[in-house]
């Protein structure tokens, strides 16, 4: 079944927008990638605003399922971390970091209702992280200092730090992990 016109207009947008950013794509961009005129995108986004707050709005809400799968999975909270470490490690493979992470670089030139969806975004992470860094904390597995919701923020902050350390490298892959584990095994493996 083909993807209707807008999931595939959001799509090539999303795309876009993680591996050039906010400024280095257009409509005519997307008209050529999805085959369409750019009438056909104004139809369905108004304006670039309109669809990069549609696109944010859209990657914050996978995101959010995303952690909710991984919290009622029967993993440990050890594979959960590691899974949600894989969330941010997943797009390097195609040039591709964390859509927010890269609006955040052009938040001040954003409108305020993607300001907004961005914001949304780094608060829902950073409670989902907290709230599964909490866990561990309670059932002893890792000790979270001043407190889970300063750990969740510093975990974000790596992970997003990694991704842009790995994108000017050679192998993305290999300087995420090189940056990424070593602290994560040495703040949350057991005991």
């Amino acid at each position: 079944m083909e993807k209707n016109t807008a999931t595939r207009i959001l799509d090539v947008a999303q795309e876009m927008v993680r591996s050039r950013g906010y400024s280095a794509f257009s409509y005519a961009d997307i008209s050529k990638e999805v085959g369409i005129r750019k009438a056909s995108i104004h139809y369905h986004f108004p304006s670039k605003d309109e669809l990069v707050k549609a696109l944010v709005k859209r990657y914050r809400e996978r995101i959010v399922r995303a952690c909710e799968l991984i919290a009622q999975s029967d993993n440990s909270l050890n594979e959960q971390m590691m899974q949600f470490v894989a969330l941010y490690q997943n797009g390097l493979d195609s040039n591709q970091i964390c859509l927010c992470a890269m609006l955040a670089a052009d938040f001040a030139v954003l409108p305020q209702a993607v300001q907004d969806e961005i914001r949304a975004f780094f608060q829902d992470a950073e409670a989902w992280l907290t709230t599964l860094l909490q866990n561990g904390d309670d059932a002893g597995l890792w000790v979270c200092r001043p407190s889970a919701q300063q750990e969740a923020k510093a975990l974000i902050a790596m992970l997003q730090g990694a991704q842009l350390l790995a994108r000017s490298s050679e192998d993305q892959t290999y300087t995420f992990e090189q940056v990424v584990y070593p602290i994560l095994n040495a703040k949350f493996s057991s005991p």
